[in-house]
């Protein structure tokens, strides 16, 4: 018991800040400050928008990127990663919003920060690595098509219309905006999705999200535009609460929880993958990354804020403006921290049309074209992949999306492995012992028959050789070699025996060389070895196979026996028959698997 604490408590202490990352946020705060500063401003208005469309409304967006951020700065796994409230998350948020209510987003965001936790416990980040680029591209463009179809009401000065289904929604408040219409909303956003796509072609440098928005709230205040604002909001964030707890509902928001907590460890991970590859030298800890992310979740219910993940779109400013530790995320959580505090009243004023503008911007910017047409044009699999992927993000939700591309993914991948094994017929007459005749040649030419068995022998295409196998006629002896085999599993011994039973019955006997010791398993756990050991059918190498196979035909009277000797009688209690004894691998013949 005190061993498993023991590694418990170290296993903790792995996952919280060493030394070396708090000192490093001490040697260059002239470079990281300003850095924060910048991608503050460049949240402040993402921040706004995602919390009104998440239907918690902009407070929460706030509260989620001070909250959220500063403790995901601290504990994260990432030291340029930048957390907050995130368009993939309010996609998943809406319909949890639609039918549990502001309280039962705060309880799901705290079950699935628990749940990352217990994730970065078990070590979980490694797994990242095996999610399909196909996948990743698919979901995003789902994504940025979801956040941006969210925007619609907002963007024509509709309110927006009750359900979880964006489409639906979408087309209600069309119809609503021709039946009323009113060009000032539709005017604003337009404004600054036309200024944040022009300005990022032409100065990448500058924030162009919030001079669009300040624009926009400047003209709908001179010139007393009918643009709906965010409303008031709270100077400063409240007071930590456990007030949204309902032990009853817990069960309902597992599912939900588990929705939250997937989105968060993908989004979070891939995040911190941008990060490494805008840089030189750096690199992530997965595991650190999602106890921070776990951290973050937890705190931020408390204060009132949704959900987070680590941003791409902010990582990436981050990274951009020189940020060189965690101090510059920490530093933009503060600043927006004081503008929660200080400019509150100022806030409030922005017209929600502008903020759908950015928003739209935003969902534009993520659908990267070149990445697309690339993921398109490289493999069909790849293409049908991205396309379910988005296809399912925007009929469903993003987590039924994931699962749907990771089983196509893998489907389609197995369905490639499995095509690539062949069985090839193969001349065995150069691998024949001993010195024979043409006459002999010819004979066992006629009534011996072998194949080599290349790549993997598994569920997906195992049947494939039972199929090939079972069309074999005309012989009387079929040779297997079976050292080219790279994979065996229980399916493709169950083949194997199978076939060597179908064509016993035929009167063919199948012989097989060069097993491998990995492959014994499989084929003992179906007893297929056993029936190779009781019939006389393998062998280590394929002449000594070739032997065995002319020691059948001259038993059977179809080949003379050598001057001098007889045809030797089958060792029916020998571990591996048609050998004295048990299998040695010869050295010279196991390196050389083409005389196997």
């Amino acid at each position: 018991m005190s061993s498993l604490l023991a590694k418990g408590g170290a296993r903790l202490r792995s996952l919280l800040p060493s030394r070396a990352d708090l000192a490093a946020m001490g040697r260059d705060p002239r470079r990281d400050l300003p850095t924060g500063l910048t991608v503050a401003i460049v949240a402040l208005p993402l921040a706004l928008g995602f919390g009104v469309s998440s239907g918690l409304g902009a407070e929460a967006g706030l509260a989620t990127a001070v909250v959220a951020g500063a403790v995901a700065a601290v504990f994260g796994g990432s030291g340029l990663q930048v957390s907050g409230p995130t368009g993939a998350m309010t996609v998943v948020l809406v319909p949890i919003v639609a039918r549990y209510g502001t309280g039962g987003v705060l309880m799901a965001g705290l079950i699935a920060g628990l749940m990352l936790l217990g994730l970065a416990v078990a070590r979980a980040g490694r797994y990242m690595a095996y999610i399909p680029a196909s996948v990743v591209e698919g979901f995003t463009l789902g994504i940025a098509c979801v956040i941006g179809l969210q925007q619609v009401p907002n963007a024509l000065g509709v309110a927006g219309p009750e359900g979880d289904k964006v489409l639906v929604a979408t087309w209600h408040a069309a119809e609503a905006f021709v039946n009323s219409p009113d060009p000032a909303a539709p005017a604003l956003a337009a404004g600054v999705v036309v200024v944040m796509l022009a300005g990022a072609r032409l100065r990448p440098g500058i924030p162009f999200s919030i001079v669009a928005v300040i624009a926009a709230t400047l003209v709908t205040q001179l010139f007393h535009l009918d643009a709906a604002p965010i409303g008031d909001l709270p100077a400063g964030l409240p007071a930590p609460s456990l007030g949204f707890v309902d032990p009853s509902a817990l069960g309902s928001l597992l599912a939900p929880a588990v929705a939250v907590a997937a989105l968060a460890a993908l989004e979070s991970l891939l995040s911190a993958q941008v990060a490494d590859g805008m840089t030189v030298g750096r690199r992530h800890d997965p595991d650190k990354e999602l106890f921070g992310q776990g951290l973050a979740n937890i705190a931020a219910p408390l204060f009132g804020g949704v959900p987070a993940t680590g941003a791409i779109a902010r990582t990436a400013v981050n990274v951009r403006a020189g940020a060189s530790s965690r101090l510059a995320a920490l530093a933009h959580a503060a600043v927006l921290a004081l503008i929660v505090f200080a400019a509150a009243p100022l806030v409030s004023r922005i017209p929600l049309a502008a903020l759908a503008g950015v928003l739209i911007a935003t969902a534009i910017r993520m659908v990267e074209v070149g990445s697309l047409r690339a993921m398109a044009k490289a493999t069909r699999a790849d293409a049908t992949v991205l396309v379910l992927t988005a296809v399912a993000t925007l009929a469903l939700d993003l987590v039924y999306a994931v699962v749907i591309g990771l089983v196509v993914a893998g489907a389609l991948a197995l369905r490639a492995v499995a095509l690539q094994a062949r069985m090839d017929r193969v001349d065995f007459r150069p691998d024949l012992p001993g010195n024979h005749g043409e006459e002999e040649h010819a004979l066992l030419a006629e009534h011996i028959v072998a194949y080599r068995i290349d790549g993997p022998l598994f569920f997906a295409g195992a049947h494939r050789f039972l199929l090939e196998l079972s069309e074999v006629s005309d012989v009387r002896v079929v040779i297997l070699r079976m050292s080219w085999v790279t994979t065996l599993d229980a399916t493709g011994a169950l083949v194997l025996k199978d076939a060597v039973e179908r064509l016993d019955r035929r009167g063919i006997a199948v012989l097989t060389s060069g097993i491998r010791p990995g492959q014994r398993r499989a084929l003992d756990s179906v007893g297929a070895l056993e029936l190779l050991r009781a019939e006389g059918r393998e062998y280590a190498t394929t002449p000594e196979a070739i032997a065995g196979a002319r020691g059948h035909l001259q038993r059977a009277g179809l080949l003379p026996a050598a001057p001098g000797r007889t045809a030797p009688a089958p060792d029916r209690t020998a571990p591996v028959t048609g050998r004295t004894g048990p299998v040695t691998h010869d050295p010279l013949v196991d390196t050389l698997p083409e005389a196997k």
